[in-house]
């Protein structure tokens, strides 16, 4: 048995254990002795089960990672991130640093549209704008700055910024083309794109989509014929019908669902490190004067927290606690410091700063992270025992909870939350969560209100150094004086973890908890 804060005794796993169950009930009790799929996919078809809504085939403002396996294999971008986090070309034939500000791009010969028509200059100019017009933008947020275009032709073009952007190549891979008169600054759920597949059946509402081959695809063709999406919230259902045969690829599944899945015959278990960072993360829009304000009392709170208990009995060892402000598989991220389980201590810091009687409100997206549910009651059972009161505020995928970040639907204490590592560099993530500005928080484009311009500067700083010891040292101390504020109340890394029938062949899954689409191919 393991004791969460001074009273509160969990078995092992027994938290996440509860939640499946709740879900299908006895389903998953026989996985073991099933042999095999009772409801086989046709052969030539995949069909995906989504653990989050794909509310859009487009990503100016869909924020989890694997929404971009399917928005990849409908729109693209000059460029793609590869398995060792390196830029590869796509629509681009040659993306190369002319100058510590400038880019020369020149756009592959026979790239086309799923209309017959050619990816242009133009087409690139416009996803910018639009990326840069749309309010909330997660991608945006990633950027020092967006580069404007400089038309050479309609294929040959200058990227230029005012400071240098070093890892521009890779920060473009997130900047998904489609054709300049059918771009708008906002999510697009249909339209058409340049990837390997077409969408014959888009429905945001329910997240379930069906894509088919394109005949004139420009590149490689893909293997397999037809691609269904299914949003399928509840972790028991997907493993039910992995196990079936009636889901042919579920993501972002507990350890717990992993290990009953593993010993099936026909289903492989994907496990690769990951580069996001999942959070409790304190908000930053409290007024002067609120006990969260004070990141003594921030620090003071994150002493409740057993970390290392929820990693071992309720993410089952899939996870580590975070030991640095963005995940230590990042390129430049260092150590600055780790979690301490402390209740004691906790108690008598808020007590010397005069909080008692103190409430939060926690909030979270359903399939934010796997057994989030789990970790959020262990969460406030801890929280309660140094004499915080909690209480949870559940979304919905596809729900307003996007409004409540903003700070525009109501308000909240600590938000469930992650962030990905999509460049493989920890300077992207940094500048995404803590190069907030005034000016963004004016339209609500900071990552929970972080606003203090000192380390924003100091991100800016070394995003824009050229010379990589330098940037580094740079970077390093940035993130000290980020881990000094106390942003979070406790923050893991996970692991990425898929299940997949092992008729399914060519899965690349990448740290980023993605895939290229177009490299699968089914086998019987």
């Amino acid at each position: 048995m393991t004791r969460f804060g001074s009273g509160v005794a969990v078995s092992r796993r027994s938290l996440l254990r509860a939640g499946l169950a709740a879900g299908a009930g006895a389903a998953l009790a026989p996985l073991a002795a099933c042999a095999g799929p009772v409801g086989a996919a046709s052969p030539g078809s995949l069909t995906l089960g989504l653990n989050r809504s794909l509310v859009s085939l487009d990503n100016k403002l869909n924020q989890f990672d694997a929404a971009l396996t399917v928005q990849r294999a409908v729109r693209q971008a000059l460029t793609r991130i590869d398995p060792r986090m390196q830029a590869r070309l796509v629509l681009a034939e040659r993306f190369e640093q002319t100058a510590p500000t400038q880019w020369s791009v020149r756009l592959r010969a026979g790239a086309r549209y799923s209309d017959g028509s050619p990816v242009t200059t133009d087409d690139v100019a416009t996803a910018l704008r639009m990326y840069g017009e749309v309010n909330g933008s997660f991608v945006l947020n990633l950027f020092p700055e967006l580069p404007t275009v400089s038309k050479v032709d309609d294929r040959e073009f200058l990227l230029e910024t005012s400071r240098p952007v070093p890892i521009l190549d890779l920060l473009m891979a997130n900047i998904l083309i489609t054709p300049a008169a059918a771009n708008r600054p906002e999510e697009l759920t249909s339209g058409v794109g340049s990837g390997p597949y077409v969408v014959t059946a888009a429905n945001g509402g329910t997240g379930e989509y069906t894509l088919q081959r394109h005949p004139g695809y420009w590149g490689q063709p893909p293997a397999v014929d037809t691609v269904r999406v299914r949003f399928v919230p509840e972790e028991s259902s997907r493993v039910v019908a992995i196990r079936s045969g009636e889901l042919d690829v579920i993501d972002s599944i507990s350890p717990d669902s992993a290990d009953q899945l593993a010993g099936l015959p026909g289903v492989a278990i994907d496990r690769v490190p990951g580069t996001r960072i999942n959070q409790l993360f304190f908000n930053f829009r409290k007024p002067p004067g609120h006990p969260l304000a004070d990141p003594r009392v921030r620090e003071a709170l994150t002493y409740a927290i057993d970390g290392r208990s929820l990693v071992d009995d309720v993410l089952a060892g899939s996870a580590t606690q975070a030991e640095g402000v963005v995940p230590l598989a990042l390129a430049g991220a260092v150590r600055t410091g780790t979690y301490v389980h402390d209740p004691a201590k906790c108690r008598a810091l808020l007590d010397s700063l005069g909080v008692r009687d103190l409430r939060l409100k926690i909030i979270w997206e359903s399939g934010e992270f796997p057994a989030d549910a789990s970790v959020m009651e262990a969460v406030v059972e801890m929280l309660r025992a140094v004499g915080v009161a909690a209480e949870l505020q559940q979304f919905e995928p596809g729900g307003d909870i996007l409004q409540w970040r903003q700070g525009r639907g109501g308000d909240w204490d600590v938000l469930g939350n992650g962030y990905p590592g999509p460049t493989g560099q920890a300077i992207t993530s940094l500048l995404g969560m803590y190069g907030g500005t005034p000016a963004k928080e004016q339209t609500r484009d900071t990552y929970q209100g972080f606003v203090v311009p000192e380390i924003a500067d100091a991100l800016a700083t070394a995003g824009a150094e050229t010379d990589a010891g330098r940037r580094s040292e740079l970077l390093a101390a940035a993130q000290h004086r980020i881990w000094a504020t106390w942003p979070c109340l406790w923050a893991f890394v996970p692991n990425v973890v898929l299940a997949r029938r092992t008729r399914v062949q060519g899965v690349a899954l990448q740290p980023i908890n993605s895939y290229d689409l177009e490299s699968v191919r089914v086998e019987g």
